[in-house]
């Protein structure tokens, strides 16, 4: 069942797709989705930095894209039409996120939470355990310095580092120049790769320790090794 959902999903065109949608076909709506959900959601997380409210934003998104699908115009891209409708709704969130931090600041006196959490990303079943547990904190990493970069730079980054958007359509959804674009990604890179350099440079100190278990059991091998010489 799996395999003809994904059959059918590459075989239609946005266009067909829309034009389905506006006929009322249901089910043409649910392969829009999985098309675009990887996309919608990294951008508003990029926006967000939480999980279940980018989650929530693009469920929002795609029930106003909805609802608007026949509006669509044809000459149009698609993925960029969808997207700029999720980045509206994660603005719409972080606002009014930030009017009920104040609020709760306001009444109670006490700091709101942030938490940072995890992309899901699905693992290679091939891989060894510690091979995945050094991915797994390899993206954990990833996601959270990308989680510090400035505003300004983090949903540029994710769309042209992440998800590989071409310049040009990053410009047309953000509503800014091309030109802007490439200098904001690359002093968005630049900030990656001195956040990531920071963070390695504090923990190399510790790497290939010796200390510990490794250290006495390789001095007991070789010092067994030098009884047996005797």
């Amino acid at each position: 069942m799996d395999s003809i959902i994904a059959e059918e999903h590459t075989a239609q065109t946005d266009s067909d797709l829309v034009a389905r949608i506006v006929a009322g076909d249901a089910h043409a709506f649910e392969l829009l989705m999985r098309r675009f959900n990887q996309r919608l959601y990294r951008v508003a997380r990029s926006i967000l930095k939480d999980e279940y409210e980018a989650e929530a934003a693009v469920q929002e998104g795609y029930w106003k894209a909805y609802q608007a699908m026949s509006g669509f115009r044809a000459d149009a891209q698609l993925s960029t039409w969808l997207t700029r409708i999720v980045i509206n709704e994660a603005l719409g969130s972080l606002r009014r996120n930030k009017r009920r931090t104040e609020v709760i600041q306001y009444t109670e006196d006490l700091p709101a939470d942030k938490k940072v959490t995890r992309m899901e990303t699905a693992a290679n079943i091939n891989e060894r355990p510690d091979q995945l547990a050094m991915r797994a904190e390899l993206r954990s990493l990833i996601e959270h310095k990308l989680d510090e970069l400035p505003d300004v730079y983090r949903t540029v980054f994710m769309m042209r580092a992440v998800e590989e958007m071409p310049a040009v359509e990053v410009a047309a959804v953000l509503d800014i120049p091309e030109a802007t674009v490439r200098t904001r990604f690359f002093r968005a890179r630049r900030l990656m790769r001195d956040l990531l350099s920071a963070e390695v440079g504090a923990e190399a100190h510790d790497a290939f320790s010796f200390a510990g278990h490794r250290c006495d059991r390789i001095v007991a091998k070789v010092l067994a090794r030098l009884a047996q010489q005797k």
